[in-house]
C-alpha cells in the first residue's frame, strides 16, 4: 500500500493507549497507516510521498465540535459581522460603521451572536445612539446571546415597527413611554422573537451559499477543526435546506465530516415531520463525510428550556410530556438515535421520566440518545443518564454567559455548571463543543481553555480548581469523546493505525503553553482524510485555493471571522457590566454581585 503523506520530525499526540505521542505518522488511503519514530516512519516512502518536515511542532487529532450549527451557519456566515473575539467596543462599532456603509440596500449588517459584553474593554453593550450613528440609513441587527437584540432604527423602520406592534408569543417588544419601539428586543424567555425577525432579513443566492458555506468551514479548518455533530437549527429545513452542504459533497468541496441531526421546526407538527423522516432515510445514510445521526436537537418545541439566564428558569407546560413521548416512542421503535436541548436539571428530569417509561417497552440503551448542555443536570439524573446508556454534550455557554448565571443563582450554583467532573467518574460519555454560532462563538479554543481554567471570557473564575480539566482530558472530549456522538468512536478521535487521518499541526504547543495563551492558538496545517485541507504560515503553499468571498461587500472579505489577534487577559476586578437590558452590575473578581 502506497503512502502518499509522511509528516515528521514533530511532538504528535495520537490518543492511542499503546503509543500515545509519536515522532512521525504515514498516511495511506485517507487512513493512518503508521506512527512511529522519525527513521521508521520515513523509510516507509517512495518517490511519490509527499513529506511534511513538522519543524517540532505539536500534532493533535483533528478536533470534533460535538455541538455546532454548521450547516445553518454556513448559509449565513458571508452575510454576518463577526463580533467573536474583538477586544473593544470602539473596534466592534468602527467595523459596524465600515460595514453599513459598503452594504448594498435592502441588505441589513448582521451581528448574530458569537460575542458578549464581558469580552470587550469597556465592559458594556453598544448604546443605541451608537448603533444609530454607525449606520443612520442601512438596517442593523445585533443579537446579544439567546436573550436579546438591539435594532437600530433603520431596521425598526424596514420591519414595519410601530405603536400598533403587538408582542409575540414568548417575547417583547421594548417601547418607550409614548409607545414607540425602541429597538430592544427581549426573550421572555424563549428566542422565537428573535429567530423570526432575523429571518425577515434578505438571504443568500445559491451561488452565494455555496461559497459562503466554504469560507466558513475554512474558518473552522483554520483552529483544526475537521469534525461536526450538527445539531440542526431553527429555520434549518429537511431536506430543503441541505442542498447546498449535499452539493458541495458532490463536488468535493466538503473540509469537515458533518453527522447531522433532523431539527423539528413547526410547533404542533413535530410528529409528522419526524415520521415523515423516518421513511426518508436513516442513521447512517450519507458518506464519511456527510451523514444522518438522528433527530433533534429539537424533538418538540414545548420542551425547549432556553438557557436565558436573565430570565427566571421556564416551567415547560404540561403538554410537553405527552408531544414528546410519542415522539421518543416511534424514534425508539425505529431504533433512531436523538438528541434533545436541556439547560435544566428540573427538565432533564421530566425527560427522563419519558425515556424510562419507554425503555421498557422499546430499549434505548444501546441507541447512543444524548442531552446537549446540562448546565445545572443533578447527580441523582446523572445516575438515570448512566442507566439508560445516554451521554451529554457539554458547550462552553457558561464562558458567555457566567457572570448572568451568578446574578441570578450565586456564585456557588456556578461553581460545577456543568458538573463534568462528575460525569466523567460516573463514566458517562462526554463531549466536548461550543454550540456556535448564536449563543456562543464558534472559537474551539475558548471551549479548551474554560475546560481548563473555568474562567468566563470576562475573567470571572466559576469552577475550582479541582473541577478544572486537564489538558489531556480537555482534548480527550474534543476528539474522541465527541465522535461517541456520532458512533464513529471506532474509526477518528485518535491517531491510531486504521482510523481515519485526521488531524492538526498547532502554533502553539497546548500542553507547555501559558493558560491565557491556549485561546491563542491556530492550527498551522489541517488534515482532513489525508487530504490537506488548510496550511498558512511556512505551510501556506500547501493550503488549497479558495474562491473569493462573495458577494464582495461581504463582511467575511474585509474582517475574516473569529478575532485571534489579540486574546485577551481577564478583566481588571470590579468591572461595571452593562446588560442588554439596561441594568448595571459589577463582577468582583468571580465573586459575584
Amino acid at each position: 500500500m502506497n503512502v502518499e503523506l509522511i509528516l515528521h520530525r514533530g511532538k504528535i499526540t495520537t490518543q492511542d493507549p499503546g503509543h500515545s505521542e509519536v515522532h512521525a505518522i504515514a498516511i495511506s488511503q485517507g487512513r493512518v497507516r503508521a506512527i512511529g519514530t522519525n527513521d521508521e516512519i520515513l523509510a516507509l516512502a517512495t518517490a511519490s510521498t509527499q513529506k511534511v518536515d513538522l519543524a517540532n511542532r505539536r500534532v493533535i487529532p483533528g478536533l470534533n465540535d460535538s455541538h455546532l450549527h454548521v450547516i445553518r451557519a454556513g448559509l449565513f456566515s458571508n452575510l454576518e459581522l463577526r463580533w467573536d473575539g474583538v477586544p473593544t467596543i470602539s473596534l466592534a462599532l468602527k467595523q459596524l460603521k465600515e460595514q453599513a456603509q459598503r452594504t448594498p440596500p435592502p441588505q441589513w449588517v448582521r451581528v448574530i451572536g458569537g460575542w458578549n459584553e464581558f469580552q470587550f474593554r469597556e465592559g458594556r453593550m453598544p448604546t443605541f445612539e451608537e448603533l444609530n450613528e454607525a449606520a443612520p440609513d442601512t438596517p442593523v441587527f445585533i443579537l446579544h446571546l439567546y436573550d436579546s437584540a438591539m435594532l437600530n432604527k433603520a431596521a425598526v423602520r424596514a420591519l414595519g415597527f410601530n405603536e400598533n406592534t403587538p408582542n409575540p408569543p414568548g417575547g417583547l417588544v421594548v417601547k418607550d413611554q409614548r409607545g414607540k419601539p425602541t429597538g430592544l428586543l427581549i426573550a421572555e424567555p424563549n428566542a422565537l422573537i428573535l429567530y423570526s425577525t432575523i429571518a425577515n432579513a434578505p438571504k443568500l443566492s445559491f451561488e452565494d451559499q455555496l461559497n459562503s458555506s466554504r469560507h466558513f468551514m475554512r474558518e473552522l479548518n483554520r483552529f483544526g477543526v475537521t469534525s461536526v455533530s450538527d445539531a440542526g437549527g431553527g429555520g434549518q429545513n429537511y431536506p430543503d435546506d441541505y442542498q447546498v452542504v449535499r452539493q458541495l459533497e458532490k463536488d468535493g468541496n466538503l473540509t469537515l465530516r458533518i453527522a447531522y441531526s433532523l431539527f423539528a421546526q413547526k410547533s404542533g407538527a413535530e410528529f409528522q415531520d419526524y415520521r415523515r423522516w423516518l421513511g426518508m432515510t436513516h442513521p447512517g445514510d450519507g458518506s464519511d463525510l456527510l451523514r444522518v445521526n438522528g433527530a433533534g436537537e429539537n424533538l418538540v418545541w414545548s420542551a425547549a428550556d432556553f438557557e436565558n439566564f436573565l430570565q427566571p428558569r421556564p416551567d415547560l407546560k404540561p403538554i410537553m410530556e405527552a408531544e414528546l413521548e410519542a415522539i421518543v416512542k416511534m424514534l425508539a421503535e425505529a431504533k433512531w438515535p436523538w438528541r434533545i436541548h436541556a439547560t435544566y436539571d428540573e427538565t432533564i428530569g421530566r425527560f427522563l421520566n419519558i425515556f424510562e417509561r419507554v425503555h421498557r417497552d422499546f430499549p434505548i440503551d444501546n441507541l447512543r440518545w444524548f442531552i446537549d448542555h446540562a448546565e445545572t443536570v443533578s447527580e441523582a439524573n446523572l445516575e438515570r443518564i448512566q442507566a439508560l446508556g445516554g451521554g451529554i454534550a457539554v458547550q462552553h455557554r457558561m464562558a458567555y454567559q457566567g457572570e448572568y448565571f451568578i446574578r441570578r443563582y450565586g456564585i456557588h450554583e456556578a461553581r460545577q455548571r456543568p458538573p463534568i467532573r462528575q460525569m466523567l467518574k460516573m463514566g458517562i460519555p462526554v463531549g466536548a463543543g461550543t454550540d456556535g454560532t448564536r449563543v456562543a462563538s464558534y472559537h474551539p479554543w475558548t471551549c479548551l481553555w474554560w475546560l481548563v481554567t473555568g474562567q468566563t471570557v470576562g475573567g470571572t473564575r466559576l469552577h475550582d480548581s479541582n473541577d478544572c480539566l486537564s489538558r489531556e482530558e480537555a482534548l480527550r472530549l474534543y476528539t474522541s469523546g465527541s465522535a461517541w456522538f456520532s458512533s464513529e468512536d471506532d474509526r477518528k478521535g485518535t491517531l491510531s493505525v486504521g482510523n481515519w487521518a485526521d488531524l492538526a499541526v498547532l502554533s502553539d504547543d497546548f500542553f507547555s503553553v501559558e493558560p491565557d495563551a491556549i485561546r491563542g492558538i491556530e492550527s498551522v496545517l489541517t488534515v482532513l482524510g489525508g487530504q490537506i485541507v488548510y496550511g498558512s504560515g511556512s505551510y501556506s503553499s500547501l493550503s488549497p485555493e479558495l474562491p473569493p468571498v462573495s458577494p464582495g461587500w461581504s463582511p467575511v472579505a474585509h474582517y475574516g471571522g473569529y478575532d485571534n489577534s489579540a486574546p485577551l487577559p481577564p478583566q481588571h476586578e470590579h468591572t461595571p457590566i452593562m446588560a442588554a437590558d439596561g441594568r448595571v452590575w459589577t463582577t468582583s473578581c468571580g465573586c459575584g454581585v
